[in-house]
């Protein structure tokens, strides 16, 4: 397995992203290798500061940089030197089997769509979190920011990708989905959410028990996966970034709010591509840069663009 990392890319690279990849080492197996692709100097320099030896990484030198104010599709394709485009490269000539960022968003979904492609009959891809239950399971929301706007058959498609993320990257056999809506009737919600409703419900394919409203999220008796536009997915991710950052400013102390910290789950995997590709928060530091890695390397062992690909 070889895992690329975007050396340049987030606010605190390269430093906090190196130091990231020298923490994630001692996870890997002698058969695993991580690639650091960016500015070699930059990287010889940090880990000569770090006293790590370079060789315990694959080093693959680039000249630019997609800054996080560039424009996503102008910068991918004028700056072919960069980071990002070159880890897309070796990932869509088969030299890399994993690819992960906290840099320009933008740019890392438009590489997806530039290079590795949506995979044939997925109509929308998503972004796919983990939410913390109250028994010590994770849940699956998705999605969490790429589409704010879905129709119903892109939410009933929705409920069938995070049933494959549960299932080969969780180890949930037979996951539950439920759809988000502001109440548990069927009758609730928009006139999009009521049509999906209603095709999920006979869909064969998805374990579908109905709505969960938002206080269901805290539940024992959560779903395995919730299913929403990425409008209302994104509130509750950063909802939960700040429930989390209030929680450690007052100095409080539960393992369960403690599982709501965002750099302990690193990245949120592109669903729906042909190939595996993890972004990372623009802020992470060194210990999300570690988790992204590692989340990287649980989607790559899951094998979960290509379960994606059979299914659909």
């Amino acid at each position: 397995m070889r895992i690329g990392l975007d050396v340049m890319g987030g606010d605190f690279a390269p430093d906090a992203v190196i130091e990231g990849a020298v923490d994630s080492l001692q996870h890997f197996s002698d058969d695993e290798k991580l690639v650091l692709i960016g500015d070699e100097q930059c990287i010889f320099n940090k880990l000569s500061n770090m006293q790590i030896e370079p060789s315990l990484f694959e080093i693959v030198h680039t000249t630019q940089v997609i800054e996080m104010g560039d424009h996503p599709a102008k910068a991918f394709s004028q700056k072919k030197n960069s980071s990002i485009a070159v880890g897309y490269g070796m990932l869509k000539n088969g030299t890399l089997d994993g690819f992960c960022s906290a840099g320009n968003t933008g740019a890392m979904l438009v590489g997806a769509s530039y290079t590795v492609n949506v995979i044939p009959g997925v109509l929308r891809p998503a972004l796919a979190t983990l939410f913390p239950c109250i028994d010590n399971r994770n849940s699956v929301i998705i999605d969490v920011g790429l589409n704010p706007d879905c129709k119903p058959d892109v939410l009933v498609q929705y409920g069938i990708l995070g049933s494959i993320y549960a299932k080969y990257v969780l180890g949930t056999e037979n996951p539950s989905v439920a759809l988000l809506n502001i109440g548990e009737e069927e009758s609730k919600g928009t006139s999009v959410v009521k049509t999906a409703y209603e095709m999920m419900k006979e869909h064969p394919e998805i374990n579908f028990v109905g709505n969960i409203e938002g206080n269901g999220l805290f539940r024992e008796t959560m779903t395995d996966v919730i299913v929403c536009d990425g409008f209302v997915g994104n509130v509750i991710l950063k909802m939960g970034e700040v429930i989390h950052h209030i929680y450690k400013s007052r100095n409080l102390q539960d393992e369960y709010f403690d599982r709501m910290d965002w750099e302990s789950i690193g990245g949120t995997p592109i669903i729906g591509i042909n190939a595996n590709v993890v972004i990372g928060h623009g802020i992470s530091k060194r210990k999300a840069i570690m988790n992204m890695i590692l989340q990287t390397r649980k989607v790559v062992h899951a094998n979960l663009a290509q379960h994606i690909k059979e299914a659909i």
